[in-house]
């Protein structure tokens, strides 16, 4: 965090991702508020958890609320007086999205619009929006660039991502908000959510029941273990915006996408297992691949994915198996 730790507001804590970035943030000095509405997504007891587990790198606050809702926004930012704001709260998954698109909209679009709006109220220096690789969508070229605006959404959850990144800039235009947007693909390590490829075929595996594969098994996916995405993040709260414009958009991959049959043989490793298999129809809104060009992150935040799917495989197994012994359940 340099000399001066800043009090942060981080929207989605709670969850996934967010709750890594909680630590790193707190063991880098930071005056900590979360917002999370612990929503019904998968477990909210798992989400209690995983904040209980943020509590051990450091104190902070925690605000159960929701981003929809403006006045209790408003209200913890005149409690907390952020200086940064880290938007990572959203409806996730490209599936559900397709059955429920008006709450996607409303969470992921409205939501975020809230908080550029408290951020532009409250004078905040810096807004940084978790954004996703799906905003790609089919796109013509891979790897996946940011400067190509050639961006085809073709989900719901993909349309609201990249109408969140079009707001944000937007606000950085109006307001001259410093507002970075960061691409993540596919995420995963310990905390994972349990609708995830990774964590719901370690469970399928474990239990010896078939993994549902669909299509041919040839679908990439650029997966990008959790402390990787977690120092990208971190990255972004020093970067200099290098134009008058202070609007950034970084993809944070880890530029070498895995097809799902490799995948598959990856985890029977982890978990000394073998998997069956259960062929299936390639699914609607699902993209045939993410792979990232990461090289602007390189060059302007010193982004390093340092970890291995082997070793981020070994990590998610030890922390499933550990996490079932204590807890009797998945």
């Amino acid at each position: 965090m340099g000399p001066n730790p800043k009090r942060i507001l981080l929207t989605g804590g709670a969850g996934f991702i967010g709750s890594h970035v909680a630590e790193a943030l707190l063991r880098r000095g930071a005056t900590l508020s979360i917002v999370d509405n612990l929503d019904n997504f998968y477990s909210p007891s798992r989400k209690r958890l995983n904040l209980k587990e943020i509590g051990n790198a450091g104190t902070y606050e925690f605000f159960e609320a929701d981003v929809r809702d403006m006045d209790a926004l408003r209200k913890i930012a005149e409690r907390v007086q952020p200086e940064i704001v880290i938007h990572l709260a959203a409806r996730a998954g490209v599936r559900p999205s397709i059955e429920q698109p008006a709450l996607y909209e409303s969470v992921n679009v409205a939501g975020t619009l809230n908080l550029l709006e408290m951020a532009r109220a409250f004078k905040v220096e810096r807004f940084v929006f978790g954004s996703s690789s799906s905003v790609y969508g089919i796109a013509n070229t891979v790897p996946f660039c940011e400067d190509d605006l050639n961006t085809r959404p073709i989900s719901p959850y993909a349309a609201t991502k990249l109408a969140g990144e079009l707001m944000c800039y937007t606000y950085a235009h109006l307001y001259g908000l410093t507002t970075l947007c960061l691409r993540f693909f596919t995420v995963y390590g310990p905390r994972q959510r349990p609708d995830l490829a990774i964590h719901k075929f370690t469970a399928l595996i474990e239990s010896g029941k078939p993994i549902p594969v669909y299509g041919d098994g040839s679908m990439g996916r650029d997966y990008t273990y959790v402390d990787d995405i977690v120092a990208g993040v971190v990255a972004s709260l020093e970067y200099v915006p290098q134009s008058k414009l202070p609007f950034e958009v970084f993809n944070l991959g880890n530029s070498h996408p895995v097809r799902l049959a490799e995948l598959i043989t990856h985890l029977e490793a982890a978990t000394g297992k073998e998997a069956r298999q259960e062929r299936l129809p390639d699914q609607p809104g699902d993209v045939p691949i993410t792979w990232a060009n990461i090289d602007k992150a390189k060059r302007l935040l010193g982004y390093a994915p340092k970890t291995s799917m082997e070793r981020g495989l070994r990590n998610f197994v030890a922390w499933y198996r550990a996490t079932l012994t204590s807890a009797g359940n998945g």
